[in-house]
């Protein structure tokens, strides 16, 4: 009988989880940051944003690290790399995390193509996680409509 660990590019998908913990272990860096640096009249509820998405990205690493170590992966002590541009306005937070959120996406998407067809329980995790992804960024890009610039 074989088991959904024979059917599957395990080695691939292992590389792919420990990229996406990284990415999102990045993103509570960088969404925690961007909360402390944003100013002006709607401070508060983009602050709140902020806060919610680095506490979803940590939720999300520890979801992505668990499939990880059950494929007996292991994973890194790294977050993916960031950039600090040391722009602050909240058109460039905006725009940064906006471009943090289709990386993000981009990964899941990968490792769909390599789960696809091969274990329903990774298909339907990462077709949720891109459901999510998507979903952020429509709402950061409709946040960035006032400033002309999507």
């Amino acid at each position: 009988m074989q088991t959904f660990l024979e059917d599957i590019d395990t080695e691939k998908t292992i590389e792919l989880l420990k990229e996406i913990m990284e990415c999102e272990l990045a993103g509570v860096v960088c969404y925690t940051h961007f909360s402390l640096m944003v100013t002006g009249p709607n401070r508060i509820p983009i602050v709140t944003f902020l806060k919610g998405q680095a506490t979803e990205s940590l939720l999300h690493a520890q979801q992505v690290g668990e499939i990880l170590t059950g494929l007996e992966g292991h994973p890194s002590l790294r977050i993916a790399p960031i950039e600090e541009t040391h722009r602050h306005t909240v058109h460039d937070i905006l725009s940064e995390s906006l471009a943090h959120e289709r990386r993000a996406l981009n990964l899941y998407k990968q490792l769909l193509g390599v789960v696809a067809d091969h274990s329903v329980y990774l298909e339907e995790f990462t077709r949720g996680m891109i459901g999510q992804e998507e979903l952020h960024c429509l709402e950061l890009k409709k946040m960035l409509r006032d400033f002309g610039q999507v």
